[in-house]
């Protein structure tokens, strides 16, 4: 766990100095959440105690739904170690579970179509946002600049869009080639060149369903992925999902998920 051992060296420092100021004795712990949401983080949790030697006991799992008052995580062992863990895993626990329980709730507006995640994720610990959002519910969508073919503005800007298809088709032949367009005519034209998946980015619901209207006209709708992207929030959801679209991308839910409130209580000897 290279990630882990790396957030706790960059918590605890050279030592941990008020911790080395209470005695080291056997005591048990429990972490409780503070609110309702979806659980994510658990089993990174776990690996952080578990690092110093301590025992963990839990009758949660990694994507289930808690409540207030629910105690996730039952820890034992020495008290310094459960002292020195106790921010790094209440960070995980709480930044993932707080993707998790927003891509739960964008999952259940979704009326079945597939909400996806983006690339606007926290350096470093991109994985781990991911992985909370496929417990959540929701696609993480490509992880890195290698996995997939993905022409922004920027890119049709240097190379052009004709030019960038015809040479992704060649050197990645096995790779879907997505485009990213902001206007009904350039979403025809990706298509009419042989693009695998269309992004709507920032498009209105309505520019949106006139453009899947022109793909249908020319014959081109089943042949392609359509994907709405910039802007999409729980309050619009509805709007987008109501388009035609196959997919829905929202960096909201990284960018603008709130953490979910947990705490770690020692219980007195």
């Amino acid at each position: 766990m290279p990630d882990l051992e790396r957030f706790l060296k960059e918590d605890i420092g050279s030592g941990d100095i008020s911790g080395a100021v209470v005695p080291d004795v056997y005591v048990k712990a429990h972490i409780k959440a503070c609110e309702d949401g979806v659980l994510a983080g658990l089993e990174e949790g776990e690996q952080v105690f578990e690092h110093f030697g301590l025992e963990t006991q839990t009758v949660f799992s990694d994507g289930a739904k808690i409540k207030r008052d629910d105690v996730v995580l039952e820890i034992s062992g020495s008290a310094r170690s459960i002292l020195a863990a106790e921010r790094t895993a209440l960070n995980i626990l709480g930044r993932m579970s707080g993707i998790a329980t927003l891509t739960r709730k964008c999952v259940k507006k979704s009326k079945g179509v597939t909400v996806a995640g983006t690339r606007k994720t926290t350096p470093g610990f991109r994985e781990f946002e991911k992985k909370a959002i496929r417990l959540g519910g929701g696609c993480p969508h490509r992880y890195n600049l290698a996995e997939a073919v993905l022409f922004k503005d920027n890119h049709i800007a240097v190379a052009g869009l004709e030019s960038a298809i015809k040479s992704a088709k060649k050197m990645y032949p096995e790779k879907e080639i997505e485009v990213e367009v902001d206007n009904v005519e350039d979403a025809l034209k990706a298509a009419q060149l042989g693009a695998d998946i269309i992004m709507f980015d920032n498009m209105s619901p309505d520019e949106i369903k006139d453009a899947i209207g022109l793909l249908k006209e020319n014959g081109l709708r089943e042949r392609v992925k359509l994907e709405a992207s910039g802007g999409i929030t729980l309050d619009n959801l509805d709007d987008y999902v109501d388009t035609g679209a196959d997919v829905i991308s929202m960096g909201m839910l990284t960018h603008s998920a709130r953490w979910l409130n947990f705490s770690l209580i020692i219980k007195k000897r």
